[in-house]
């Protein structure tokens, strides 16, 4: 995030605290404007799955908060830390009596519990609202290799990508690798495609080739959730 945007970012902030609107956080960015109304997020928290469970969506708003005078890359690094703090590692069939379900923040906060599609759909909402843009960031599609990237064993697997630039190599956040690495760094990942909110990428493409809405269902319906959940695009 560059000086200027910093600056906006932290005019925003002020401005809401000082008018006694501490609950509503707005980031405009220039790919869109991700809001975040909190107060609806910790009343649909504590009112599907407790009040014990606010104590983490405030914990999240906190990191936020925190977060928004920081570089890009630290900011990269708090979220990821604190998925990875409060959130482990679950089965949809597990959770969800499901084979694949992608779950909304609230979901997976309500829960402390995710798959790697739940990992990376919350990241990237977290630094969509930090005022990151679409154009840095893309959950991808992988196939892993089981065992390391000489074994023939592998699985579907998705991962978010931090481009610092947006033709950048990414730095891959993973749900079952606490590290961030660059993707020089894991072999053992095989794209198949990527998207964001904005497009949908086959491997090595600069170019959109379809909307992610349309031809990705699950994304649409999570979008729907998170939407309904206060956080608007």
């Amino acid at each position: 995030m560059n000086a200027r945007r910093r600056a906006i970012t932290r005019g925003l902030f002020c401005a809401g605290l000082m008018l006694g609107m501490p609950a509503l956080m707005s980031v405009r960015t220039a790919s869109g404007r991700l809001t975040a109304d909190f107060e609806r997020f910790h009343r649909m928290m504590d009112s599907q799955f407790g009040a014990q469970r606010v104590v983490v969506s405030r914990a999240w708003e906190q990191m936020l908060r925190a977060a928004v005078e920081r570089s890009e890359l630290e900011q990269v690094q708090m979220v990821s830390q604190f998925f990875h703090q409060y959130v482990r590692y679950r089965l949809d069939i597990n959770l969800y009596g499901m084979e694949d379900y992608w779950a909304s923040p609230l979901e997976t906060l309500g829960h402390g519990l995710g798959d790697c599609e739940d990992y990376a759909i919350a990241k990237y909402v977290s630094l969509r609202m930090l005022g990151i843009s679409d154009a840095n960031l893309r959950m991808i599609y992988v196939q892993a290799r089981i065992g390391g990237s000489r074994s023939t064993i592998t699985q579907a697997h998705m991962v978010l990508g931090y481009y610092p630039q947006p033709n950048a190599e990414p730095l891959i956040l993973d749900s079952l690798v606490r590290d961030i690495q660059p993707a020089r760094d894991r072999p053992d990942l095989q794209p198949v495609f990527s998207f964001n909110a904005a497009g949908l990428w086959t491997p090595g493409g600069t170019t959109s080739v379809a909307s992610p809405t349309a031809r990705l269902s699950r994304w649409r319906s999570v979008l729907d959730r998170i939407e309904n959940e206060g956080l608007v695009w």
